[in-house]
């Protein structure tokens, strides 16, 4: 793609515009955006001016939204090209755009559309954010149950072609509601003459348009499907959902996850463009309280000062210990968010979870507290009791911390990647030293 960058760049200079346009065409229409997210300012948007229309549909789809808006703003002058761009987009993929515009910047663009992808565009933005309404087309066959096969197959030839997918035909009764789901292979190996009722199980799958994004991700997960009907809560067939949207907004949940387990307060932007304020901002929250959280291992510290007093050696092995709870209990954690999200677990099954966990940690503690005691018997043979027994117990603490966590978010319907490994790790610092400096007061009879 570099070359091919450079190569356009050196034909735009040039001003070589039919060369562009007869060499573009060979092109899928990722490569075209890839090429387009690497060019230089204006470049960009000459290169994007040069396409054939379906080509910069499918083009600007592929593109990521800083540069979607860059483009928008490049065609500002040209109202022509940019209604016929925003009309010309999936409804879904347009919806999605919209949602990361300023309202005023959306309200502008929506007075571009036809009447028509109008109506279709401020209905799908009137679902709530993250819902699935958000994310179905409303571009889809459908078809009544005394249909014949003939019928049906010139249904598809004439309201096919603006249709997101037709491996699936959707039956409906006549007030639209949804009855049964046929793909499109079971139609073309009928008679001519069987109806659709004759091909129909009454056996599909749906989702509420109503519900939230991570639904669907689970159902299509659970079935092997390409696209899945949307109902409104009467049933009526509203629109489809395919299994490439799916696919992004997947991929977005688990970014999302993965910065809040970092603990970022919001879900970060590219590091190179956003602004270095908000990416303060974006980080200050939880670094603060977790300051103040690391305030009570301090104040554990200084309760124990007789006890490290007398016996130097154990500060050794403190930041091992702790650092070895900590461990477990993000490990512990990363798999219980996991599971929750995806549905293989419920918030039902904690106690059951709770006693598996506490075998597996008492086994990791035995473990990893035999290389411990190993160790300590070199440097400080004195207290290898102590930092074996501690080794044992904060693992188990930890890892038990690990598992709960999510489920007490989940419960007060909080995300449960909110129990972020700095958060799990500062917990496990506390109780681990707590526990490390109880048990050597014991040993020793301080």
């Amino acid at each position: 793609m570099v070359e091919a960058k450079l190569n356009f760049q050196e034909l735009i200079e040039e001003k070589y515009w039919k060369k562009i346009k007869l060499k573009i065409n060979h092109f899928e229409a990722y490569e075209i955006a890839e090429i387009i997210e690497e060019l230089d300012a204006d470049d960009d948007i000459i290169l994007f001016r040069l396409l054939p229309r379906e080509q910069a549909k499918d083009t600007f789809q592929c593109l990521s939204h800083d540069k979607q808006e860059q483009i928008i703003e490049g065609l500002a002058q040209n109202r022509n090209k940019i209604t016929s761009l925003l009309n010309d987009l999936d409804p879904d993929d347009r919806t999605a755009f919209f949602e990361e515009l300023p309202a005023e910047v959306t309200q502008r663009l929506i007075k571009l559309l036809t009447p028509e992808e109008r109506i279709i565009t401020t209905q799908l933005l009137g679902y709530p954010e993250d819902s699935i309404g958000r994310l179905m087309t409303p571009e889809f066959v459908a078809v009544k149950p005394y249909h014949t096969v003939e019928q049906t197959l010139n249904h598809i030839r004439r309201y096919g072609h603006d249709s997101e997918t037709l491996n699936v035909i959707y039956v409906v009764s006549n007030e639209w509601k949804l009855i049964d789901d046929i793909r499109i292979r079971e139609i073309i190996l009928a008679k001519p003459e069987q109806t659709i009722e004759d091909l129909m199980d009454n056996r599909f799958v749906a989702l509420n348009a109503f519900e939230d994004q991570e639904t669907a991700i689970r159902v299509f997960q659970d079935h092997d499907r390409v696209a899945l009907p949307v109902t409104d809560t009467d049933g009526v067939l509203l629109g489809i959902v395919t299994v490439d949207d799916v696919m992004d907004v997947s991929e977005e949940e688990t970014t999302e996850d993965f910065h809040k387990f970092g603990s970022f307060q919001d879900a970060i932007v590219n590091p190179l463009k956003a602004h270095f304020t908000y990416l303060y901002k974006m980080r200050i929250f939880w670094l603060t309280i977790l300051v103040f959280m690391n305030v009570f291992s301090g104040a554990a510290i200084a309760h124990f000062e007789p006890i490290i007093t007398s016996a130097v050696s154990l500060l050794f092995f403190l930041p091992l210990l702790i650092g070895s709870s900590g461990n477990a209990g993000a490990q512990s954690a990363t798999l219980m968010i996991r599971s929750l999200a995806i549905g293989d677990v419920e918030t039902s099954d904690w106690l059951k979870l709770m006693g598996k966990e506490f075998l597996v940690s008492l086994l990791l503690g035995l473990t990893m507290a035999a290389g411990v005691a190993l160790v300590a018997s070199f440097r400080a043979p004195e207290i290898m009791v102590v930092v074996a027994l501690t080794m044992v117990l904060t693992v188990m603490t930890g890892s038990m911390i690990g598992l709960l966590m999510p489920f007490v978010f989940t419960k007060l319907n909080l995300d449960p990647a909110t129990a972020s490994a700095p958060l799990i790790t500062s917990i496990a610092d506390i109780s681990g030293v707590v526990i490390y400096f109880s048990i050597a007061s014991w040993y020793f009879g301080l």
